[in-house]
């Protein structure tokens, strides 16, 4: 059993208050379906505005539950989670506990955003998907 730490006690409520936003839940719910995403696709799916995604992406960065990976001009994201530990259980909490008619709207429109990758790699945002599917 793990001992209780300050580090471990800080690093628990960082993760807390980086979750207790309902753009950076709806961020977490899409990535844990196993895919990564670039911005574009994050904002098509959620129709927020760059600099909204970004910030949230920042905030789960500093926190070390997303990381992002360099692909050309794209920068990819996508959950670090070990498969143990606090964290898996917070993110299997969030997985399986939290069903709403909003994130599964998300999920519709992040998948049909996926779909237009071009060889795996991300594209510049989709006006259909924002267009067609706007609620």
């Amino acid at each position: 059993m793990q001992h209780i730490t300050y580090e471990t006690l800080h690093k628990s409520e960082e993760i807390f208050r980086a979750l207790a936003d309902q753009t950076r839940l709806r961020i977490i719910k899409l990535l844990l379906n196993g895919n990564d995403a670039c911005v574009s696709e994050l904002m098509d799916a959620l129709h927020l505005p760059q600099y909204s995604i970004s910030r949230h992406l920042s905030i789960l960065r500093h926190t070390g539950l997303v990381a992002e990976r360099r692909e050309g001009i794209w920068k990819y994201y996508y959950l670090t989670v070990k498969p143990a530990g606090f964290t898996a259980l917070v993110m299997e909490a969030i997985r399986s506990g939290i069903n709403d008619q909003l994130l599964d709207k998300d999920m519709e429109l992040f998948i049909k955003r996926l779909g237009q990758r071009v060889e795996g790699k991300c594209v510049a945002g989709s006006e259909t998907i924002i267009n067609s599917e706007m609620f």
